[in-house]
């Protein structure tokens, strides 16, 4: 079994006009932590039931919770981003513990 962390990211439309602006600035900044070796990607992100969610795994649990704070912090990044502490052998999104984030 294993510990991914999903990252949930409401999709809502933003004042520039851009749908979603902040996908590429996160997989961006998961793309580089996971380069230094902080992280796992764990895979690519997907569009889910009016969220966006991101994958993380890698490393234990407390660290992935800091990174995805650290995604719901990110300028643009709209407000109500929560995580799922989950495995590999979870039928679906969204199951597991649910962290929420703030900002």
């Amino acid at each position: 079994m294993a510990r991914h962390v999903e990252i949930h990211v409401p999709l809502r439309p933003t004042a520039s006009g851009e749908p979603h602006p902040w996908i590429d600035e996160i997989e961006d900044f998961l793309y580089g932590l996971d380069e230094q070796g902080v992280i796992e990607v764990f895979d690519d992100g997907e569009e889910w039931g009016g969220v966006y969610i991101f994958f993380i795994a890698g490393a234990a649990e407390g660290r992935l919770l800091d990174v995805a704070a650290r995604v719901a912090a990110l300028d643009g990044v709209p407000a109500g981003v929560f995580a799922h502490v989950t495995d590999d052998r979870a039928a679906d999104f969204g199951m597991g513990r649910r962290v929420d984030l703030r900002r």
